[in-house]
């Protein structure tokens, strides 16, 4: 079976809509995390919970966006997150006081 050869636009319709193309990341992109980074990220917390809020330094097994992905304005950083255990991930982004907490990291007071 062979393939259909696309149809050039009609002469009245070619560069219509270019200027709806997007002209840079999205913010996922923007928020996703980089092999590069998340290593940088691991060796500078050696695997310990960044954190400290729920636990005593328990193994980190995620990494918390200190910068949320919606307010990115760049690629995600090392300086954006912190390594964290699932009980200091989950207090950081669903309560009140976490989210202070975040703010203020995020502020650098």
């Amino acid at each position: 079976m062979q393939k259909k050869k696309k149809k050039d636009p009609a002469p009245w319709r070619v560069g219509i809509l270019n200027h709806h193309k997007r002209g840079g990341l999205t913010q996922k992109q923007m928020g996703d995390i980089s092999p590069q980074v998340r290593k940088e990220v691991r060796e500078r917390s050696e695997g310990i919970c960044e954190l400290r809020l729920k636990c005593t330094g328990a193994r980190a097994v995620q990494q918390a966006h200190i910068t949320g992905r919606k307010q990115l304005t760049h690629k995600t950083t090392a300086e954006d997150l912190r390594d964290a255990c699932v009980a200091c991930h989950i207090y950081i982004d669903e309560t009140p006081e976490g989210i202070r907490y975040k703010r203020q990291l995020r502020e650098g007071a």
